[in-house]
């Protein structure tokens, strides 16, 4: 598959307005980053340059320097040879490929320690931003019956597929999103024991609405991918539909945050 390169320099106040940035990208065609290169398909590439040309010219902090054309190379391919296969406690083992939550991250590593402290024996989870799949294989490996993972990106739910299969465990894997009505409203409210979230601030912010609604009484939603000045925006918004703040675990300057849907008592 033939590619094009487009080099851009960033210059954001916030790591999370990059990680948006990037994603965004993502969304327009880009296959993979590294640094400050961004690999496209050149076929993607010709039907896109316009829409991604004027991203960049309205985001304040992003400069495209350069757009060219690479030789004819297996560039995923070179992408794992330089990322192997992560071995993780339990015995898990990743293959990221090109998607996020290979284990290490200090968000990834909130999570899965946290998973490990929880027994999850029958319990229904659902993973959203699964990425690679790995916070669906240690809900699954501490006991849940069923692990719903959800992503928006089609190469991220065959990698968290692909991941499973290596574990030897069974997870229900899907492309979709919640902030997109018709997929949100395919779930049964109050589905779901446990939801985990490791994603941007503002996408936490704008679905805790639909993490409340697919709650049990008493399930619980785990966040993370984001700051200790984070904090008091999320925790506004959880208390507003429902879910009352049980800690906030820290690793480094990233935050994780967990809280509890609420029984209301039956009005009579």
């Amino acid at each position: 598959m033939r590619y094009h390169i487009l080099h851009i320099e960033t210059s954001f106040a916030e790591e999370w307005q990059k990680e948006v940035f990037d994603q965004t990208l993502c969304d327009l065609g880009v296959d993979t980053i590294d640094n400050t290169d961004y690999y496209i398909p050149s076929a993607v590439w010709e039907t896109q340059s316009d829409a991604i040309e004027a991203f960049l010219f309205e985001t304040e902090g992003a400069l495209l320097v350069s757009a060219e054309a690479c030789p004819d190379e297996n560039w995923n391919a070179a992408w794992e040879a330089e990322h192997p296969v992560q071995e993780l406690p339990m015995g898990v083992r990743i293959v990221p490929h090109c998607a996020f939550g290979a284990g290490h991250h200090e968000t990834t590593s909130l999570m899965i320690e946290a998973l490990m402290e929880r027994y999850l024996d029958g319990k229904i989870v659902l993973d959203n931003g699964t990425g690679t799949g790995v916070l669906a294989i240690f809900a699954k490996k501490m006991g849940a019956a069923h692990v719903l993972a959800v992503d928006v990106d089609d190469k991220s739910v065959t990698n968290a597929k692909e991941n499973a299969v290596l574990n030897e465990i069974e997870i229900e894997a899907v492309l979709g999103d919640l902030s997109y009505r018709p997929f949100r409203e395919g779930l049964e409210p109050g589905s779901f024991d446990l939801i985990v979230a490791n994603i941007h601030r503002n996408i936490l912010l704008d679905q805790m609405p639909v993490y409340a609604h697919l709650l049990r009484g008493e399930g619980e939603v785990w966040m993370s991918g984001f700051y200790e000045t984070d904090c008091p925006a999320l925790q506004a918004a959880a208390e507003a539909e429902g879910l009352t703040l049980m800690d906030v675990l820290a690793n480094g300057e990233w935050r994780l945050m967990r809280c509890r849907k609420e029984e209301r008592p039956l009005r009579r």
